[in-house]
């Protein structure tokens, strides 16, 4: 199953690495148009247990999600890097 992340939520604590503010984040399976919400560790094990999540920019190219650990042991994903300097999934809007 392949899910496109839609948005994320924040928490409003300072973070030396931002992707830990992550707290949550909206989902759609655009092939049955399943939704739901998960947090930042569920989606980490997600995709480290080889489920494909992207986010999906303005010209529909698709980032995929990398599952990472901070030094400190803090499970957080990010996208693949490309030629954009910002992360993708950081501009995501804020789930309402």
């Amino acid at each position: 199953m392949s899910v496109r992340i839609t948005c994320i939520r924040k928490d409003n604590s300072l973070h030396d690495n931002p992707y830990v503010a992550i707290s949550s984040m909206n989902w759609i399976n655009e092939d049955t148009h399943a939704t739901g919400s998960t947090s930042r560790e569920q989606m980490y094990d997600y995709v480290k247990e080889g489920g494909e999540a992207y986010v999906k920019d303005a010209a529909g190219n698709k980032a995929k999600l990398l599952a990472k650990i901070t030094e400190k042991g803090t499970k957080y994903v990010k996208t693949v890097a490309d030629e954009v300097a910002s992360d993708n999934l950081l501009k995501l809007p804020e789930c309402k």
